[in-house]
């Protein structure tokens, strides 16, 4: 994606490049026309000239003209191609250095046009009545066209240098216009949960950049202010949720010691006690999810050998994948090291794991890989359950997302795991995805956080 600064400095150098153009095509067409019409104002001064030479009298041999011409007229041969036609249009006098070139006659109304003879090529011809003669005057084009051309080679080069010029002053300009905001931008990032009340700078006048300084600086106001308030809301939540739940199951377990004799209320008890837990665990799960996406809650990365915290886990997973009738498999654990919270990192693992047993029927697979590429490492969770459609797959790490795809019997969860399990991976600064398995069946989930030195 190119920068702003190349998209300006590419626009300016456009506008002046193309100004110039135009401005260099309109002068090649005013020195063109300038230049016909001079050949013109000669011809015609030229012409005026013979004329009155010749005078009015119709009369006059071929011989009288040419006598006439050659003797009192100034030599203009070097110049001009001129010819005489009397009122007929018969040739009563032609320059020697026409040589056997004919002027055609005039072409209706015009009196000037360009012409092209085959023994003396692109002339300029004057075609002008003066009493009973017709005469004409003409002129090479090849001087003129020449000169053009000239004009034209010299304005190429013009607009060349123009062009390198434009780019290297239009980059100047748009750094030093857009110096402002870049440091708008430089204030802005360095602003985050940790210093929220730092603000950007307000430049002096009242132009736009004043206001969209202001505007920012209003912005961060509120963000401030949402920030306080979901911390407050977390840390309230954490005690007037907590607390009056941990009351009801110390009341609960009294009451059901009370009613031991009584089965049906016991096991009335026992239900709430574990829809208790649950609701313990679903509010836990939010304080979380809210404390991660606030920046309220940060991960403290070590230096952590992962070939031996695998092997402690791939333990627990195994019991845990027991109890649901489900096997479990460590297919590969590379030694190496990453940056990491082993506490955070264990519940992301848990999380995985979990979700993929809950989606497996009994006797299936799931399968643990552990393993670096391309300087990040890579853990995959694969399971044998039923799969997810393409278009859901993205969607999967959302709250309270949950599919019908669990075991049948098994109590579904609340959709809360995958959400914890993103958050702690962007905690780690690295990405999660799934995908559908292309053997068989079954889901693969694929966590790449960056890898530590060896």
């Amino acid at each position: 994606m190119k920068s702003f600064t190349a998209r300006l400095t590419r626009r300016f150098a456009l506008l002046v490049t193309g100004t110039m153009m135009v401005v260099l095509g309109l002068g090649g067409l005013l020195l063109q026309q300038q230049t016909f019409r001079a050949l013109d104002q000669a011809h015609e001064m030229e012409a005026r000239e013979l004329g009155e030479l010749l005078g009015d009298r119709a009369d006059q041999s071929a011989a009288q003209v040419k006598d006439r011409i050659e003797h009192d007229a100034d030599s203009d041969d070097a110049i001009f191609f001129i010819q005489v036609n009397d009122a007929h249009g018969a040739v009563l006098f032609r320059s020697n250095n026409l040589g056997a070139s004919i002027l055609p006659p005039p072409a209706g109304d015009a009196m000037h046009r360009e012409i092209n003879l085959q023994s003396l090529g692109a002339l300029r011809l004057s075609s002008i009545r003066h009493g009973p003669w017709q005469i004409m005057v003409a002129s090479f084009l090849k001087p003129s066209r020449e000169l053009l051309w000239v004009y034209l080679e010299v304005s190429v080069a013009m607009l060349i240098a123009a062009a390198l010029l434009s780019i290297a002053l239009g980059y100047g300009f748009s750094r030093m216009t857009l110096q402002p905001i870049r440091a708008i931008e430089t204030t802005a990032r360095r602003i985050g949960h940790g210093n929220l009340h730092e603000r950007i700078p307000v430049p002096p006048g009242r132009d736009e950049l004043v206001s969209l300084t202001v505007l920012l600086n209003q912005t961060f106001d509120r963000l401030q202010e949402s920030f306080e308030q979901v911390s407050r809301f977390t840390a309230d939540a954490s005690h007037e949720l907590k607390t009056p739940l941990s009351l009801v199951r110390l009341n609960a377990d009294k009451l059901r010691q009370r009613l031991a004799h009584d089965t049906e209320s016991t096991a009335a008890l026992d239900d709430m006690l574990e829809e208790l837990a649950q609701l313990q665990g679903v509010i836990d799960r939010l304080l979380f999810l809210a404390q991660a996406g606030s920046g309220a809650l940060t991960a403290e990365l070590r230096p952590l050998r992962l070939e031996e915290f695998i092997d402690d886990f791939a333990a627990d997973a195994a019991a845990l994948a027991e109890d649901r009738g489900v096997n479990f498999k460590l297919a590969r654990n590379d030694a190496g090291q990453a940056q990491a919270e082993p506490s955070l990192l264990r519940q992301l693992l848990l999380n995985l794991v979990s979700n993929a047993v809950s989606v497996s029927p009994a006797g299936a697979m799931v399968t643990l890989e552990s393993g670096f590429a391309n300087q990040a490492w890579r853990l995959e969770v694969i399971d044998e359950g039923p799969g997810l459609p393409v278009e859901q797959l993205p969607q999967i790490f959302g709250r309270f997302v949950r599919y019908h795809s669990a075991v049948a019997g098994e109590r579904p969860g609340h959709g809360l795991g995958l959400a914890i399990s993103k958050s702690i991976v962007g905690l780690h600064g690295g990405s999660i995805r799934a995908e559908n398995r292309s053997d068989r069946s079954g889901l693969r989930l694929i966590v790449e956080l960056p890898a530590g030195p060896a």
